[in-house]
C-alpha cells in the first residue's frame, strides 16, 4: 500500500467509525422519542429546527436542509406533522410560491416535552460510545468542537 492508499484507508476506517456512532446514537433517540412522545428522530429534527427559529418561520427547502431529506420527502414529512396539528403551512406574501412552516402551539408543547428526552438519550447514548474503545476519540472530538477554543482537552 502507497501514502495515497494509507490515506485513502484512514479516511475510509474515520468515515465507517462516524457512521457507527451516527447508527448507535440515532436508534437510541429513535426508540426514546417513539416511546416517550410518538415522535421519530426527523420530526424531532424538524421541530427543533422551527422552534430554533424562536417563533419565525422556515421555507421548505431550508427544512430539507435541516434534515437532510429531498424536498419531496421534506413534504411528505411536513404533510404528517400538519395532519396531526403539530405545524402549519403560510404561504409567503412576497412570493406566491414560497411556502414557510411554522410550529403551532401543539407543536411548540409537543417539542417541549421531547426536548429533555432527547437530550438525555444523546447524552447517554454518547457516554455509551465513549466507553467503546473504537468511538471514544470521536466522541471526545464531538465533546471539543462544543467547548470554547482553548478548554478544549484541559477539561480531562
Amino acid at each position: 500500500m502507497g501514502i495515497a492508499d494509507d490515506a485513502v484507508e484512514i479516511r475510509a476506517q474515520g468515515w465507517r467509525t462516524l457512521t457507527a456512532l451516527h447508527g448507535l446514537v440515532e436508534q437510541a433517540l429513535e426508540r426514546s422519542l417513539a416511546e416517550a412522545v410518538g415522535l421519530s428522530v426527523v420530526e424531532y429534527t424538524v421541530l427543533d429546527a422551527l422552534d430554533r427559529q424562536d417563533g419565525w418561520h422556515m421555507r421548505m427547502q431550508q427544512l430539507a436542509r435541516a434534515t437532510a431529506l429531498s424536498a419531496s420527502a421534506t413534504t411528505r414529512l411536513v404533510t404528517r406533522l400538519e395532519d396531526r396539528g403539530l405545524l402549519t403551512r403560510v404561504l409567503c406574501a412576497d412570493d406566491r410560491r414560497g411556502i414557510y412552516t411554522e410550529l403551532t402551539d401543539t407543536g411548540r408543547e409537543l417539542y417541549e416535552r421531547a426536548r429533555p428526552i432527547h437530550d438525555e438519550t444523546l447524552e447517554r447514548a454518547l457516554d455509551d460510545a465513549r466507553a467503546q474503545p473504537e468511538l471514544a476519540p470521536v466522541v471526545t472530538a464531538l465533546h471539543d468542537l462544543a467547548l470554547p477554543v482553548g478548554v478544549a482537552s484541559r477539561s480531562r
